[in-house]
């Protein structure tokens, strides 16, 4: 009988980024077990989770509340895919409901009033209904911002191999406590994160081509390997029957503006690798506003080729500092000669 067992509802909430006024709050509702990573799974394990992690059923177009810390609530409804996004300007200081470190708690639930509610519960297939997330807001004692890439940027991933055959092995077959992080990047991010004064709390975003369904996979990896928090920021992965209406420009870009947008009084500083689009992303950004990119640190691939239009790049690029790094050791001892940290 279990193997015709229904499972339950959830709503899986991802950390994302808010302002003083305005909520930004994604997230997806699924007919699925919450997953649960362990570090030294068997490979067995492994398999298992991510055979799980793609084999996703949605609720399609769910009625879902989101409930604040002092009791305000706002409704929304999730797309054809089970995609709910709250993007939604307040009245409320949430500077005021958020921790020490700028992170708004919050709750979402199924609208208990609807009639797809009641027939899943009376199929038992809610065992709760509350499920709680969060999302950032930068404290006031945050100089800057931090946006950066993931996949060879942070974490090896083999973005520049053939066919992006590592990039499907590394994905598939390892464990996040098995990848590895770039050397020195977990205490480059901290020292950004820290700053100037050892304890502004910069915020820290990180950005990927990865679909939502690695979530939970890449925050273990983060977390794992000791960079500090912040939201990740993925995107929804076309088929070819996606009736999604596809974004006018790269889910990177559409990041990257958006965050800017978010916080007009912030300067950031932008770091990725020389291996696909972040110095073309990154160099359109920076033009854009000249005035808010402090500086863009890329790493270099092993990659002749890439490596060498990306330099001829950085070489003319003069709106800030654009630098070629091999190791994460290169970039702190630039951004420690220009004060940014200690």
């Amino acid at each position: 009988m279990a193997l015709f067992k229904r499972d339950p509802w959830i709503l899986d909430i991802y950390r994302t980024y808010s302002g003083k006024n305005h909520l930004y709050i994604r997230g997806r509702a699924l007919e699925d077990q919450p997953l649960k990573h362990y570090e030294q799974q068997t490979f067995y394990q492994t398999l298992r989770n991510t055979w799980r992690t793609f084999k996703t059923d949605e609720i399609r177009n769910a009625s879902v509340g989101l409930t604040l810390p002092n009791g305000t609530q706002f409704e929304t409804k999730a797309d054809h895919e089970g995609y709910f996004l709250f993007d939604i300007t307040v009245d409320i200081d949430l500077e005021e409901l958020s921790d020490e470190e700028g992170y708004l708690s919050l709750s979402v639930k199924f609208d208990e009033d609807n009639a797809a509610f009641a027939k899943a519960r009376k199929q038992k297939r809610l065992t709760k209904n509350s499920f709680n997330g969060e999302t950032l807001i930068p404290p006031y004692s945050s100089v800057y911002g931090v946006i950066s890439d993931i996949d060879d940027t942070i974490m090896h991933t083999g973005v520049t191999s053939f066919l992006k055959l590592r990039v499907a092995f590394n994905t598939f077959f390892k464990n996040y406590d098995r990848r590895l992080p770039l050397k020195g990047a977990a205490s480059l991010y901290q020292l950004l994160h820290r700053g100037p004064s050892g304890n502004d709390q910069n915020p820290m975003f990180y950005l990927s081509n990865s679909p939502w369904n690695l979530y939970k996979y890449l925050e273990k990896f983060l977390d794992f390997h000791g960079f500090p928090k912040g939201p990740i920021l993925l995107r929804d992965f076309p088929t070819p029957w996606d009736r999604t209406p596809k974004l006018k420009r790269p889910h990177k870009v559409h990041e990257l503006l958006n965050i800017l947008k978010h916080y007009p009084d912030m300067n950031f500083i932008l770091i990725g690798d020389s291996g696909e689009h972040d110095v073309d992303y990154y160099k359109d950004v920076a033009q854009q506003y000249p005035d808010r990119i402090m500086a863009i640190y890329l790493r270099s691939v092993n990659h002749d080729k890439k490596m060498a239009r990306v330099k001829s790049i950085a070489d003319t690029f003069t709106i800030c500092p654009m630098l070629l790094v091999q190791e994460s050791k290169e970039a702190v001892i630039h951004a420690r000669e220009m004060g940014w940290i200690i």
